[in-house]
């Protein structure tokens, strides 16, 4: 079975590099479920997550937000960022590693205020470059 590298985002975890089976069991087992393909970013990525997380109450992960930092969904459950070829999902090139983990390097908690969702980031990334080994 064809296995490729994928960046793994869990809900209160600093995101980490893992190889994954590229087949649709292996990306539902990684997620816990159906999985959903988002594309929310203009680099060759896709968002592979729970299709379901939401309704089912998995714990909340990580916020989306527009080209002005506002906050429009939010992710839950268990997440994967993997590169895109021309016709499928591909490993996560090392560049995009590096940059994805930089995005979703904090946890984050969200609230609930006045009708209004805040995701808060729990860490701060660290100084030093190259945290992809």
């Amino acid at each position: 079975m064809e296995r490729m590298t994928v960046l793994a985002v869990e809900p209160g975890k600093r995101p980490y590099v893992k190889e994954v089976d590229n087949s649709l069991e292996g990306l539902q087992k990684e997620v816990d479920g159906t999985i959903e393909a988002i594309y929310p970013f203009d680099d060759p990525v896709a968002l592979i997550c729970n299709e379901e997380g939401k309704l089912r109450g998995l714990a909340l992960n990580r916020g989306l937000r527009d080209e002005d930092g506002v906050l429009y969904d939010v992710i839950a459950g268990t997440f994967l960022v993997v590169g895109l070829s021309r016709e499928s999902f591909a490993p996560l090139s090392r560049e995009l590693q590096e940059k994805y983990l930089w995005r979703f390097y904090g946890p984050e908690m969200f609230i609930q205020a006045d009708g209004t969702l805040y995701a808060i980031a729990s860490f701060e990334p660290p100084c030093e470059k190259n945290v992809i080994s």
